[in-house]
């Protein structure tokens, strides 16, 4: 590609470069030098598994690497410790070392069904945060005021509510920017929401004396609800892992209008194909190609086309299996109030524990007569349930 269409290819799906300008004359060296450019996004180890929103980051460094740039995936196993302040109002709990390893090593898992393990750097940002002794963390916080920090959005907001800040969470910004001083990024990407971390780590650069990183932001993708970030402590997420049937049946969830912004930001159909979908297919067919999309960039297109049929013969056309195993309600499930669904779908093999089935009913995987339940106890129970997981249904009687 000449630099402009790498431009071009690069532009889809991103919200700002800072400054552009910049980005192109770093490609342009890059290309006379034959230097692939160091392309970093951290993601800090606070939760254990990926979901559709952190892949909008993902598919654009994939981007980075389809023309040829090193992209590193950076876990922040230290700054987890800090926990990132960036739209908060209060001060994270602190998590212990064994609980981000634990999730570090399920990113380590899930990355590459997006990025090239052959052109991926994966780091840990412990190299050389643990390594700072107390005086270079002084001489860090030498090369900021606070009075800049405090021009951030979320702690100006606390300082002038009276909400208070710690100064471990002031910390957060110069340690990202560390991370590119020490792995000399050309560019560091993150959502909008990180657009002042990453500008700081320009400035920082620049006093260790390297040449400051181009910032390449992505929108924030909204969940299922179509309003909210997506998240797994809102339950609005389409996890990458989850079964086939169930990201299928997901994205089947969201709005038509929202559809559109998931093809932009989750598949990499061009805007002009995406502008020829949208005037030619009717809104439920084109839902129908974006879930067939999806779930072949996580599993296959053979289980894209069995989630496809799947929906169209349980959900469409109402039609239930006839094979459903049906079993008598297990002991121990009952509650004063109800059932306890989670323990339920654990002993009727829904589930491979408690907190498994914990999580597919907080994710919304989880129908009782056709209706999502998240609810942990289910009341008023009639003679029978018919529980569906995913492809997996069975016939409970209560009687």
């Amino acid at each position: 590609m000449t630099i402009d269409e790498q431009l071009n290819y690069l532009r889809k799906g991103m919200a700002e470069i800072i400054p552009e300008e910049d980005l192109r004359e770093r490609l342009t060296e890059a290309a006379k030098a034959n230097r692939p450019l160091r392309v970093k996004a951290g993601f800090d180890a606070t939760a254990p598994d990926l979901h559709l929103g952190h892949t909008v980051l993902l598919r654009k460094m994939k981007h980075f690497q389809d023309l040829g740039h090193t992209v590193i995936f950076l876990i922040g196993d230290t700054t987890a410790m800090i926990g990132d302040p960036t739209g908060r109002n209060v001060t994270r709990p602190p998590m212990t070392r064994e609980a981000i390893e634990e999730n570090a090593e399920t990113y380590r898992a899930q990355v590459f069904k997006i990025l090239d393990p052959e052109k991926t750097e994966i780091r840990e940002n412990s190299e050389w945060l643990a390594k700072l002794h107390f005086e270079d963390v002084v001489r860090l916080c030498s090369k900021y005021t606070v009075a800049r920090l405090l021009e951030r959005d979320d702690f100006s907001k606390r300082y002038k509510g009276g909400i208070p800040i710690s100064i471990h969470e002031l910390l957060y910004p110069l340690a990202q920017a560390y991370d590119s001083v020490a792995l000399r990024c050309d560019v560091e990407m993150g959502g909008t929401d990180q657009r002042f971390n990453l500008l700081v780590g320009r400035e920082i650069q620049r006093d260790f004396g390297q040449p400051p990183q181009i910032v390449a932001t992505t929108p924030i993708l909204e969940g299922l609800d179509g309003v909210n970030k997506m998240s797994k402590s809102l339950g609005n997420y389409i996890g990458i892992t989850e079964p086939s049937e169930v990201m299928f049946r997901k994205v089947m969830q969201i709005s038509d209008e929202l559809m559109w912004r998931y093809y932009e930001l989750l598949t990499d159909k061009s805007l002009a194909e995406i502008s020829e979908i949208r005037r030619t297919m009717h809104p439920m067919e084109a839902k129908i190609a974006l879930g067939k999309l999806i779930v072949t960039d996580f599993h296959s297109a053979a289980e894209a086309e069995c989630a496809a049929e799947t929906f169209n013969r349980v959900v469409r056309r109402g039609e239930i299996p006839e094979d459903i195993p049906t079993v008598a309600l297990p002991e121990g499930v009952r509650v004063a109030n109800g059932i306890r669904l989670d323990k339920l779908l654990t002993k009727v093999g829904l589930a491979e524990s408690v907190s498994d089935a914990v999580r597919k009913i907080k994710a919304g995987a989880v129908e009782i007569g056709g209706q999502k339940l998240r609810d942990l106890v289910v009341a008023n129970a009639g003679p029978e349930l018919l529980i569906q997981v995913g492809k997996n249904w069975r016939r409970v009687s209560i009687q």
